[in-house]
Order: C-alpha cells, then sequence, then structure tokens
C-alpha cells in the first residue's frame, strides 16, 4: 500500500521549477539550496578551542556507523540522529567523511547525507552493540511501551518477520537518488528504489512526464522529449472531468511502462515490494490535463485477478500534488470501479500507517452519511450492497466509532445523530467527487 496525501511540509521535498522560454530548458537549480533548507551561516566569531577539546574532537573521527549525535536539520535546530553510513568526501583530507544520518523522531523519508559541520561533537554518544543496547533496553520498558514500540518499527512492513524486516532495512538504508525531475516540477525523493546498476553512480535523474523513461542528464531528456510522441499515459482514457483525466494501463501491453512506474512509486514508498512482472496488474493513472498534455498526480494499481477481492494493490499522490484531496479521489475511483464491476473490495494488505488512517476516513464518511439519511434499520450486508466496501472493513469501521454493538447473537449499529455528525467533522472533508456518469469503462474480464 502507498502514500496518500502526506502533510505538506518540508519533508515533502518538492518545488515547481522556474517557466523558460523553452518549456524543457536547461534548469541549472537553486544555487542557494532547496527551499526549506537552511542556507550557510553567516560568519561568526567563536571562541578559541583548547588543545584538549581539539584532541578529542580529532580522537572522535571519522565518527563510526552506529554513532548517536544532534544534527542541525533544514528547520536550523538539533535533532537526534543515528549514523547509518559514511564515505569519503570527493575533495577532502583522507580522515574527511560525510555521513547518512536517520533522523529518530522521524520517518525514514527524512534519511539523509550531512556534512560535519551539521553535526554537533559534543552530543556524541558511545556507539553501543545494538544487539545489547535492545536487550537492555526491552528489559527497562513496560510491556505497553515496547509494543508501540515494535509497531512504529515494523510500519508498513506487518507482513515481514523480524529477520525479513533486517534484510531489508539493510539493502534500502541509503537512498540512492536523492532528486528527481519530473514534468516542471524538482522533487526530493523519500527512500531507496532499485533501479539497474548503471544509474548506482546518479543523485539525480530526469524522467519525461508522459512515457516515464528516465535519463541521467538534462541534455538526454531534451533531446528525448523532441522525438517522444506520447502526450499522456499509453492507455485507455476512461474518465475525464473538466481537467481531471483516468487513463487504464495494462501492465502486459505496456510492460516497460509499467516498470518505470513501479521505479518512480518506489522511490515514495517505504514498503512497496517491486514487481517486475506488471503483466498481472491494471495501472490507473490519475492526470492534470492542460494545452501541454496530460501530467501525472498520482496512481493505484490493481491486480487483473484478486482472489482476496483486492480492488487496489498500490496507491501513491506523488509529492508536489498532496494535500488537494487526489489521494481520497482515488479511493474512491477504487470503489467506483467494484461498483462497475458488482463486487466488494478492500485494500491489498498490510496498510501503511498514512494508507491506513486515508481509508478509514472514506469509510467512515461514506458510512456515516448513508446512516444519516438512511431511515428505519439497515444491516452490514446492505450497506456492504450499497458502498462495494467489504463487511469486515464496515464492522471494524464502525467497531472502532463504537457505533456497533452485539445483541442477543447479531450485531446491532446504533446511530445516534449527534455522534454520526461529531464523527463526520472528525473524518474531515471528503475531497474530490467522482462524476460517475463521466466514467466509461469495461471490467477486464468483459474485456477479454
Amino acid at each position: 500500500m502507498g502514500s496518500i496525501d502526506t502533510p505538506k511540509n518540508p519533508e515533502n521535498g518538492s518545488r515547481t521549477l522556474p517557466p523558460a522560454t523553452d518549456a524543457y530548458a536547461t534548469y541549472d537549480g537553486d544555487k542557494n539550496g532547496i527551499d526549506g533548507m537552511p542556507t550557510r551561516a553567516t560568519e561568526m566569531t567563536l571562541p578559541v578551542e583548547s588543545e584538549a577539546i581539539k584532541k578529542r574532537r580529532a580522537s572522535m573521527l571519522p565518527l563510526e556507523v552506529g554513532t548517536r549525535v544532534l544534527c542541525r536539520w533544514r528547520d536550523c535546530k538539533y535533532h537526534p540522529v543515528k549514523v547509518i553510513e559514511r564515505r569519503k568526501m570527493q575533495f577532502g583530507g583522507s580522515n574527511e567523511y560525510e555521513y547518512y544520518v536517520h533522523y529518530t523522531e522521524f520517518n525514514r523519508r527524512l534519511d539523509e547525507w550531512v556534512k560535519l559541520e551539521q553535526l554537533d561533537l559534543e552530543s556524541v554518544e558511545t556507539v553501543v552493540d545494538e544487539k545489547v543496547e535492545d536487550k537492555v533496553t526491552s528489559l527497562k520498558m513496560t510491556r505497553h511501551q515496547k509494543r508501540k514500540i515494535d509497531e512504529t518499527h515494523v510500519e508498513g512492513h506487518e507482513e515481514l518477520d523480524a529477520a525479513s524486516l533486517r534484510e531489508h532495512e539493510e539493502f534500502t538504508k541509503v537512498k540512492n537518488i536523492a532528486t528527481i525531475e519530473l514534468g516542471r516540477y524538482e522533487i526530493e525523493t523519500w527512500y531507496f528504489s532499485p533501479f539497474p546498476p548503471e544509474y548506482n553512480d546518479c543523485l539525480r535523474l530526469y524522467f519525461c512526464e508522459f512515457c516515464l523513461n528516465f535519463m541521467k542528464r538534462k541534455e538526454q531528456l531534451q533531446r528525448h522529449m523532441k522525438k517522444c510522441d506520447l502526450k499522456h499515459p499509453p492507455g485507455d482514457e476512461i474518465y475525464r472531468s473538466g481537467t481531471l483525466s483516468m487513463f487504464e494501463v495494462d501492465g502486459k501491453k505496456n510492460k516497460v511502462y509499467g516498470q518505470n512506474l513501479c521505479y518512480l512509486a518506489k522511490l515514495f514508498l517505504d514498503h512497496k515490494t517491486l514487481y517486475y512482472d506488471v503483466d498481472l496488474f491494471l495501472f490507473y493513472i490519475l492526470c492534470e490535463c492542460d494545452d501541454r498534455g496530460c501530467h501525472m498526480v498520482g496512481y493505484f494499481s490493481k491486480e487483473k485477478h484478486s482472489e482476496e477481492s483486492y480492488n487496489l494493490a498500490c496507491i501513491l499522490t506523488l509529492p508536489p500534488y498532496q494535500r488537494k484531496g487526489y489521494g481520497k479521489f482515488l479511493i474512491a475511483f477504487s470503489y467506483e470501479l467494484s461498483k462497475k464491476e458488482s463486487k466488494v473490495g478492500t485494500p491489498e494488505r498490510p496498510l501503511s500507517d498514512l494508507g491506513l488512517l486515508s481509508y478509514r476516513g472514506y469509510w467512515t464518511r461514506v458510512l456515516l452519511d448513508i446512516l444519516k439519511r438512511h431511515k428505519g434499520n439497515i444491516s452490514i450486508k446492505e450497506l456492504s450492497d450499497m458502498t462495494a466496501i467489504k463487511a469486515e472493513d464496515i464492522l471494524t469501521t464502525l467497531q472502532t466509532l463504537e457505533l456497533i454493538q452485539y445483541r442477543k447473537g447479531q450485531h446491532v449499529i446504533c446511530a445516534d445523530p449527534k455522534v454520526l455528525d461529531r464523527h463526520l467533522k472528525a473524518a474531515g472533508r471528503g475531497g474530490l467527487e467522482v462524476d460517475v456518469s463521466k466514467l466509461i469503462w469495461t471490467p477486464y474480464k468483459e474485456q477479454g
């Protein structure tokens, strides 16, 4: 499961490239740093360090992997980090390194390379063997605290056992691509993505926003754009309302596009399994359209044949388009397809923390809106038939909201109007509406 409308703040790391006479003219970047990043501090007069302090600092360096220290972040404040990896600086001395750090207060998407001057060496903690550290820490925790830590640690990886989780984190611990350019946006990436080996030395990639081919250099993209005939995703347009369009792309018919989309998505999804065999999937690409073409906003994928009634495998709203209701739109759209198929649907498990939050919000709004308008009794089966939401999801949603009771061997929905209004307010706005009259689509089985 993927990312859905993550809160918009510096961690999203996207910015619009300045306009140019040529839509794909060379852009050298902002030499003052990326928006939200602190600029280099002005020169200040510092007290002269004693020889003892200098010797202590020299003895620490280079910092070992596993070291915990405070690091100056883009908010100009110091935060605790753990050193994940280190590498020698290209033009530095024999003992000059930069460090890849994980901010222990934040999600892994904020992990980054930092220079030594960003670290407060006075705060360095001794490197402790992690197995011993975990054992000592676990003895001091209550059972509830330990469960909370465990739940946070495996966020989005609930299907992995401890050994597999360690292997995953080791393999993906360092972001390989720092930024991408996609259309008019320059976007900071969040996670590792297993691009082919020939891209190992690239910190930035340039994507064609229509066919999703990726290149190492801006000049290559410019040449490609002169030859690329596509102005929209390579599939059937199944929905258009105003400037919004949805395209259905068959992974079997458009294998390279499907694989490129997975590479791109993995840069923003920590827990996504990268499927090289995209033949089994359909991809639904949401676009904003203008006179230049249809520009990808986000997407979701679904299996062509799912025995578990999954109507969505993976979902992503690209960072520049988050907090605009597109994630909610994609969820709603997946259920409209299920209604067309006369099936109930549910998202593929496990859900990420953001995925669960977004789905709970969608289920709450849809179900409570029906309960508010409905007169008389209504069963969970009837709710499922009306909404295409799986009965189990309806049951857990209503139980979480404490709107359901078990009486005389059956579940009874308790729908007090004031309670419904309170829950609806807490669930927030529903986002963009899907205009079903604009959906022209034939289910995959019938297409065959």
